[in-house]
């Protein structure tokens, strides 16, 4: 799994926008992501619509399948804004989300727990296949498809994945273990 490279939204602690692209930094990190993706095996790609996903897929040389279940949550009226302005915009919201970060729906969105259900939903899939496939992806995804391999999504917090990163589940007789987190070039 790759997330992809840093945002100006990333940059700014904005809660992401579809349409947001990658900065020149989030491009560099990509170069360098290409050069170490040459050590991982893999037979398919697949990536979220996501502008800034579609990006590093270009980046990368690499063409795919575009899946929806790997895009980010969707922040609903979150959408745009920075912690400081949800508090200030959307107190009572925020603070049930804080509350129940896996349960709660944010207006106009998703919850934690439904983005789990798609992913778990798509991995549990194509864990059937014998293959082995790259997912171009983002940060709530990759954490938690982390969470799937324990199974459990109290898990979700325990993890920080960088931008442009490479980061390797296995499943190996049944069991899945993680491989690699974080894996990114010294820039």
């Amino acid at each position: 799994m790759i997330r992809h490279g840093e945002t100006e939204d990333n940059k700014e602690k904005i809660f992401s926008r579809d349409n947001t692209g990658l900065t020149e930094k989030g491009k560099e990190q990509i170069k360098g992501t290409k050069k170490l993706l040459k050590n991982i095996d893999f037979n398919r790609v697949y990536y979220s619509p996501l502008k800034r996903t579609v990006e590093t897929l270009e980046a990368l040389g690499l063409t795919g399948t575009e899946e929806a279940r790997l895009r980010e949550i969707n922040f609903g009226i979150f959408t745009g804004k920075t912690f400081e302005d949800i508090l200030k915009a959307y107190p009572r919201e925020t603070k049930a989300w804080l509350d129940n970060p896996q349960n709660y729906i944010i207006p106009q969105g998703e919850s934690l727990l439904d983005v789990y259900n798609r992913v778990v939903e798509f991995l549990e899939k194509k864990s059937k296949v014998n293959e082995n496939i790259l997912l171009i992806t983002h940060d709530c995804v990759i954490r938690l498809a982390l969470c799937w391999v324990f199974d459990n999504i109290d898990y979700f917090f325990k993890f920080k994945i960088d931008n442009g990163s490479i980061n390797v589940i296995s499943i190996e007789d049944g069991f899945r273990y993680i491989k690699k987190l974080n894996l990114t070039p010294n820039l």
